[in-house]
C-alpha cells in the first residue's frame, strides 16, 4: 500500500481491506505514520511527534487497525501527556483511560498521535500561543476552526480517516465546516464523558470524532455509544445500529430551514446559499420544507455561555488541585481565572435557568418539526488571527460574542442537547468548503443518519480533495492552494 492508496479510503474501507488480508495492520500503520509526518510538516496539527508505538487496541474490533489520533483536550489515554493547548501545563500525564478511550481501543482504532487544540478548548480557531496556528489544508492562510482543529486538519488532509474530538459549543461541527468533513455532535448523554466528570461543561459538551464519510460517523457511534457505569443520565437507546440507517427512507419529514442567525450578525451569502441548496434537495426528495426557527433569547444565551466557560474551566483546575500561573496563560484564560474569583452561586443558578428555558423552547419547536437545517458557520473559514484568544482587550463576554458572531448556529444545541451534524455539501467560489448543519429531535440520530445518507448521495463530496492532501504527495509537489500558493510538502511550518 502506498500513501495515495491509503488516503483514498475511509475508516470502514481500511478496516475491510485489513480484515480480508488485502493489507496488514502493520503496513497500514507504517503508511499512516508517513502520512501524519507529511501532513504535520505543513499543517502544524500534531502536539507531539507520532507515538513510538500505537496505543494498545483490540484486534477484532469493527475498526481494527484503522489509524486514529486523540485530541489534546485533557487526560484521555493512560500514559499520554496532555497540555490543553496551554503553556501553563507541564509534565501532566493521564493516569488512566477516559471511558470513551476504552471504547476507541475496543473498536480497534490504532491511536498514533495527539492533535492540536486552542488553550483549554475555548475557541473556534486552533492557534494557541504554545503551538502556533494549525493550517487549513484547503488554504494554508486560513484557520481550521476549533476546538478540534488539529483533528480536522489531519482527517481533511488524508493523514487519518477518523480522529477524536469533542464539542462544547460547536467544536466538532465548526472544524468540520472549515475543513470539508462530517462532524456529528451526538445527543446529550449518548457518549460517555467519565469517569472523572459527571457531565462535561454542565452537560453542554460531549465526546465523539471527525470523519470524511457519513458511514464512518455511523460506525464510530455504533462502537462507542451508551452509558457507562455511574453516569448521571443517558440518551434513549437506539432501536438498531446507526450504520443500518444510512440506506433507509426517512419518510416525508417536516423540515424547518433557517439561514438567519438569532443574533444580528450577517450570514455570508455563499454560506446561506449552501443551506438553501440543501433545503431544495430535501424538497426534491419529497420532504416538506418551510422557513422556521426556534425562539432564542440571544443575549441571555450568550451570558449563560460566558458563565459556563468561566465555571467549567475554573472548576477543572480546582479539581486538579492547582491554579495555573497567570503569566503562562493567554489573555482570555487570565480573564476567566480572574472572573472565577467573583462568580457566585446566583450566577450559576441564572445560567442553569437560562439553559432550562432555552431547552424547553427548542423542545417545543421539535414537536412541530422533524429536522432543522441551518448553516454551520456564519462565514467562510477565516484567515489566521481573526479570532485572537490572546487579545488583552477581550473580556470573557466579548470573547464569547466574537465566537458566536463567527459561528452563531451551533452552540444553542449544545445547551439543549439535540443531536446535530455538519455535512460538507457546499464549496465557495474561492474553493473553500462550506458546512450545513442538520439538527434532529432529542435522541434521534437515526433521523440524522437517514437524511445525511440521502444528501451524501444527492450532493456528493467524496471526490473533493484539498490542495494539501497526502494522496498528492507521490507527485512531489502540490497544486496551487486556494490562496494561490503551492509548494513542496513540509515547507509550510
Amino acid at each position: 500500500m502506498n500513501i495515495a492508496e491509503y488516503a483514498q479510503l475511509d475508516g470502514v474501507g481500511l478496516a475491510r481491506l485489513i480484515a480480508t488480508n488485502g493489507v496488514s495492520k502493520e503496513e497500514v500503520e507504517s503508511v499512516a505514520r508517513d502520512a501524519l509526518e507529511l501532513a504535520d510538516a505543513s499543517l502544524n496539527a500534531l502536539v507531539l511527534p507520532p507515538f513510538a508505538a500505537a496505543l494498545a487496541y483490540a484486534g477484532d474490533g469493527v475498526l481494527a487497525g484503522v489509524p486514529f489520533v486523540i485530541k489534546d483536550s485533557g487526560p484521555v489515554a493512560r500514559g499520554v501527556p496532555f497540555f490543553l493547548g496551554s503553556r501553563s501545563l507541564r509534565r501532566a500525564v493521564a493516569s488512566h483511560d477516559a471511558t470513551v478511550m476504552g471504547r476507541f481501543r475496543a473498536a480497534g482504532l490504532a491511536t498514533l498521535g495527539l492533535s492540536t487544540a486552542p488553550e483549554f478548548g475555548l475557541g473556534f480557531s486552533t492557534e494557541s500561543v504554545k503551538h502556533g496556528p494549525t493550517r487549513n489544508p484547503w488554504d494554508l492562510g486560513r484557520g481550521v476552526g476549533g476546538s478540534s482543529g488539529g483533528a480536522a486538519a489531519l482527517v481533511a488532509a488524508g493523514a487519518v480517516p477518523i480522529a477524536h474530538g469533542n464539542d462544547g459549543a460547536g467544536s466538532l461541527r465548526v472544524p468540520a465546516s472549515c475543513c470539508g468533513l462530517v462532524g456529528l455532535k451526538p445527543t446529550r448523554g449518548r457518549t460517555p464523558c467519565g469517569p472523572d466528570l459527571a457531565e462535561a461543561m454542565f452537560g453542554v459538551a460531549c465526546e465523539f470524532g471527525l470523519t470524511r464519510s457519513v458511514r464512518d460517523a455511523a460506525v464510530l457511534l455504533d462502537a462507542i455509544h451508551g452509558p457507562a457505569v455511574g453516569d448521571k443520565y443517558a440518551a434513549p437507546r437506539p432501536e438498531g445500529r446507526y450504520v443500518d440507517q444510512l440506506g433507509l427512507d426517512p419518510g416525508r419529514l417536516r423540515v424547518a430551514l433557517a439561514t438567519e442567525a438569532w443574533s444580528d450578525v450577517v450570514v455570508d451569502g455563499e454560506v446561506a446559499a449552501s443551506a438553501l441548496a440543501v433545503g431544495r434537495a430535501l424538497g426534491d426528495a419529497g420532504h416538506r420544507v418551510s422557513e422556521a426557527t426556534p425562539r432564542v433569547d440571544w443575549d441571555g444565551f450568550v451570558d449563560s455561555m460566558a458563565v459556563t466557560a468561566i465555571a467549567s474551566t475554573a472548576g477543572a483546575f480546582q479539581a486538579a488541585g492547582r491554579r495555573p500561573d497567570p503569566s503562562k496563560l493567554e489573555a482570555v484564560s487570565r480573564r476567566i481565572m480572574e472572573d472565577a474569583d467573583h462568580l457566585s452561586a446566583l450566577d450559576l443558578i441564572a445560567m442553569f435557568d437560562t439553559h432550562n428555558r432555552l431547552s424547553r423552547s427548542v423542545g417545543v419547536f421539535f414537536e412541530s418539526y422533524d429536522l432543522l437545517v441551518t448553516p454551520t458557520l456564519g462565514q467562510l473559514p477565516g484567515p489566521h488571527g481573526v479570532l485572537d484568544y490572546n487579545d488583552p482587550r477581550h473580556s470573557v463576554r466579548s470573547w464569547t460574542c466574537a465566537l458566536f458572531e463567527y459561528g452563531p448556529f451551533t452552540a444553542v444545541f449544545n445547551v439543549t442537547g439535540q443531536p446535530a451534524i455538519s455535512l460538507p455539501v457546499g464549496m465557495s467560489a474561492s474553493g473553500l468548503p462550506i458546512g450545513v448543519q442538520l439538527v434532529a429531535p432529542f435522541g434521534r440520530e437515526d433521523v440524522l443518519f437517514r437524511v445525511a445518507g440521502q444528501l451524501e448521495r444527492a450532493m456528493p463530496w467524496e471526490h473533493r480533495r484539498p490542495p494539501y492532501f497526502v494522496g498528492h504527495a507521490l507527485a512531489g509537489t502540490l497544486p496551487a492552494a486556494a490562496d494561490g500558493r503551492g509548494g513542496e510538502w513540509g515547507t509550510g511550518r
